[in-house]
């Protein structure tokens, strides 16, 4: 028979909204000791249940009642009950005694039973780590008992020493298979043949994850103690989402998540066969660029040596994906990243040929809210150097290109360039004459020389604040302090956003972003900053990570 089988069974999708539950709402937890929140594991024990060729793998490695215990009666608690209730199984009494440290769900294979005709239907794997065999068993019999009542025809069948239990169901609801391997895990899948391949897996070992050099690879980049962990095949992955790379980097990836005093850090490593070329050396401190980008900075991008990132690994990892989701990096950045896109075409430059060659020195990069809330201001400060005198001296042929000049100005005693243009503006007057003129002076940009430093803005006032607010710069905020400190250091500079300051511009750039901050609101509306920063001495591995600042913390 012919239908579409699918993996939303009651405690499939049960434990899969407990897994994102979980991970979006660790804010709750940053205040309350998350030093006592740690997994004890150095990474998923139900990795030898998975095919070596499993597209994607996440796991919570952390009992929930210990995340609810920290939250109280609150979201984790109402999912529990809402779920468990519609299936008749009281979470209390039937799961929380048997539920151990670690709940994985993994996609086994892109197709079931591999027959093109009737349609593509991945494999899905969910594994509950059980400290009570004996109570867990009672729980899948308890479980198929009152899908038996529901209507359900059951089978069960003994494979290599193991009770399988599934349904038979009508083709409008969910088939759901069931067994307790061992002492350590109760499986659950939408196909008896996902749970006979995962014991399959376990009795040949060179079957299972574990046995992969990439996971084995991906592992050693686990953070010990992390909360949650994922692991991604990324090949297989653009293969079950539809997608081709037309130029293969990076193989796999793998994501950890582990709480901080101040938040919440996600760190990430691309793995590849060959040695990674970082853009620029390593940093040790903060660079000094980012003391001319003031502390009201929505955004700012900081770090060294923007003239070999195209030949850079992170520059891989962009046309990789960017290739494979936009289908080239030109399409990504018109429909994506289109402010970008129209201040290139505005200016009639090329942000790698016309800037990003002769900044070979530290930088800092950083937009300011406009007062409208519509155009922000921005900032670009680059250590002074020979290439730097050279890459201005362009800069100014260009704006003389485009018809704008070049005027000296003084601004709070420091002597500025301006590149200008004059307009025309009219108004009606009262006199018989009619309509008057007057000309007006637009300023499309400035720069000037502080210390060691180039600084340019966008506007007058941009520049005044720099200027005359030296003691309020980025580098001192206490919140911003806090955000990259939990960055390990040495590392290739940070790019730092601060939510509040940004969130409005961001939604009008993205509007794709509303949706996914009313999916994880709790978690959107405490944020305060996020920061990215790219680390590591692994050769084989692109290494990073991404600290979410809390309101709480």
């Amino acid at each position: 028979m012919n239908r579409q089988r699918s993996f939303i069974g009651f405690i499939v999708a049960g434990a899969i909204a407990l897994l994102v539950i979980a991970i979006a709402g660790f804010y709750w937890f940053s205040a309350k000791n998350p030093a006592n929140l740690t997994a004890s594991t150095s990474g998923p024990n139900a990795a030898i249940f998975v095919s070596k060729l499993s597209p994607a793998m996440v796991s919570l490695l952390v009992n929930p009642d210990r995340l609810q215990a920290l939250e109280g009666e609150g979201e984790l608690s109402k999912l529990k009950t809402s779920l468990f209730a519609k299936s008749g199984i009281d979470y209390k009494e039937d799961v929380q005694p048997w539920l151990g440290d670690e709940i994985t769900l993994a996609v086994t294979t892109l197709d079931i039973d591999r027959d093109r005709e009737n349609g593509q239907q991945p494999g899905y794997l969910l594994a509950l780590a059980t400290k009570q065999p004996q109570k867990s068993r009672e729980f899948v019999e308890l479980l198929f008992s009152k899908r038996a009542l529901g209507g359900a025809n059951l089978a069960v069948e003994q494979y290599k020493g193991v009770k399988l239990i599934s349904d038979n169901s009508q083709p409008e609801q969910d088939l759901l298979a069931g067994a307790v391997v061992g002492e350590g895990f109760v499986l659950f899948a939408n196909d008896p043949k996902v749970l006979r391949d995962a014991i399959n897996n376990v009795q040949a070992p060179d079957l299972n994850l574990t046995s992969s050099p990439e996971y084995q690879k991906a592992t050693k980049q686990f953070s010990k103690g992390g909360l949650a962990v994922a692991f991604l095949n990324l090949p297989i992955v653009a293969k079950w989402q539809g997608l081709e790379f037309p130029e293969q980097t990076y193989n796999s990836e793998i994501i950890s998540l582990a709480l901080n005093p101040k938040g919440l850090l996600a760190e990430t490593s691309f793995l590849t066969s060959s040695e990674i070329v970082s853009p620029s050396s390593p940093l040790s401190k903060p660079v000094g660029a980012l003391q001319y980008v003031p502390a009201s900075a929505g955004l700012a991008i900081s770090g060294s040596n923007l003239s070999n990132l195209g030949n850079s690994d992170l520059a891989k990892l962009w046309r990789q994906a960017t290739a494979t989701i936009y289908g080239s990096e030109e399409d990504m950045v018109s429909r994506f990243a289109k402010p970008l896109a129209d201040v290139q075409k505005r200016w009639g430059i090329n942000l790698p040929e016309d800037i990003f060659s002769w900044v070979q020195g530290e930088y800092a990069i950083a937009l300011l809210p406009g007062k409208e809330q519509t155009i922000p201001h921005w900032i670009f400060a680059v250590e002074k150097s020979e290439s730097v005198d050279k890459g201005v001296a362009r800069l100014d042929a260009i704006a003389s290109s485009n018809g704008l000049s070049i005027n000296l100005l003084t601004l709070s005693k420091q002597k500025i360039s301006a590149w200008t243009e004059l307009t025309t503006a009219t108004k009606k007057s009262d006199v018989k004459e009619g309509t008057s003129f007057s000309i007006e002076t637009k300023v499309r940009g400035l720069h000037t020389t502080l210390g060691n430093y180039e600084i340019f803005t966008s506007d007058l006032e941009t520049m005044d604040e720099i200027l005359t607010t030296k003691d309020n710069s980025l580098i001192d905020n206490p919140n911003f302090k806090d955000s990259i400190a939990a960055i390990p250091l040495p590392n290739q500079g940070y790019i730092y956003l601060d939510w509040t300051k940004s969130q409005n511009l961001l939604e009008r750039q993205v509007p794709i972003l509303k949706l996914v901050e009313v999916l994880g609101k709790p978690f959107f509306d405490n944020l305060r900053s996020l920061t990215v920063s790219s680390y590591g001495t692994d050769t084989g591995a692109l290494k990073g990570g991404v600290f979410f600042q809390l309101n709480n913390s």
